[in-house]
């Protein structure tokens, strides 16, 4: 992925796209952040009249070895066991799509189990579970940048069949680590800040948990590399999210960050190149301890406050509605002058 692919996000209609949404049938700003969002995406498209087609949620799967370390209450058998769920339309992000009539996209990026072949399961597995960071790297540089790659493929594919809107979700117990292992080295953000319950700790648990990511920050405090980075700390998961991150920016697709992992992925794509957040809406503010610093380190304002933490891309799939809104009201809503509304 060459940085120059992703180009900055064109302000050309910047002043055309305020004066729409301004001479709508309201008070200015009355629409609040909505007016934001109608504003961000006909920026991303490049016009006065955006459409929001085929939308789709990506949610990659993976194992890591930091559970060796005992960083999770779960069991790491609970990644495939929710990947099945995800396949038989029993988990929340699948309530939450077939709602919204979001496209789900379920992807074994490194799950330690086999799975029968399924039309269902996008099979992208590199490893089955990354290795203990901890003790050594999470990946090579080469299966890093295979799983990169892996996710720059699906959203290419997406592309050409129409989707210009695409959000990513996970599944993998550790992952929380693996995300706050990542968001410390390239944030300067320290382990206890930055660690939360995941799936449940308590506070021992977290306590635990941070010196883990401490002494792993420490053994691996020599490197400064983005993709050095996210091989070292990061999942299998986590790299094909960051890939499919860096390639639908590069198309100008219009991105949902959603919660604490994904938005690791995007921390790692925004280090390689600080263009891609040009085309991101944040979905929400998940209740993970950690997330608040992150959208900060990104300059980001989240679209929702539900106090979820449940991955998955449960919450780009609860704001996508909102974002249909304000795209709505862009295209439908009536002007002063076509109303024979007078204006102030």
């Amino acid at each position: 992925m060459q940085e120059q692919q992703i180009s900055a996000i064109s302000k050309r209609l910047d002043e055309q796209i305020q004066k729409k949404i301004d001479l709508k049938t309201k008070p200015l700003g009355a629409l609040g952040t909505l007016e934001k969002i109608a504003f961000k995406v006909c920026q991303i498209q490049e016009t006065l009249e955006p459409k929001l087609n085929k939308p789709a949620i990506l949610v990659c799967a993976g194992d890591h070895g930091i559970t060796q370390e005992k960083v999770s209450p779960f069991p790491q058998e609970v990644t495939f066991q929710m990947v099945m769920n995800f396949l038989g339309g029993g988990a929340a992000i699948n309530v939450f799509s077939r709602q919204n009539d979001i496209r789900l996209l379920v992807a074994d990026t490194g799950v330690n189990f086999d799975f029968e072949p399924s039309g269902q399961l996008l099979d992208l597995k590199i490893r089955k579970g990354t290795r203990n960071f901890a003790i050594e790297p999470a990946m090579t540089i080469e299966e890093c940048q295979t799983a990169i790659n892996n996710g720059a493929q699906v959203i290419e594919k997406l592309h050409k069949e129409g989707t210009n809107i695409i959000g990513f979700g996970e599944m993998g117990i550790g992952n929380t680590t693996s995300a706050t292992a990542l968001m410390c080295k390239i944030g300067g953000f320290t382990a206890q800040e930055a660690s939360g319950a995941g799936t449940g700790l308590d506070a021992n648990g977290i306590s635990h948990k941070a010196s883990v990511i401490e002494k792993a920050l420490q053994l691996h405090s020599a490197i400064s590399n983005p993709i050095e980075i996210l091989a070292t700390f990061g999942g299998y998961e986590i790299a094909t999210i960051c890939g499919a991150i860096l390639k639908a920016a590069e198309l100008k697709m219009t991105i949902l960050s959603d919660g604490f992992i994904a938005t690791s992925a995007l921390i790692v794509a925004h280090a390689i190149n600080p263009n891609v957040t040009d085309y991101c809406l944040f979905a929400h503010e998940s209740n993970e301890q950690g997330h608040k610093l992150m959208l900060q380190h990104l300059n980001a304002e989240p679209i929702l406050h539900l106090g979820m933490r449940l991955g998955e891309g449960t919450g780009s799939a609860v704001a996508y509605p909102i974002i249909e809104s304000a795209v709505n009201f862009m295209n439908e809503m009536s002007s002063f002058e076509d109303a024979g509304v007078s204006n102030v």
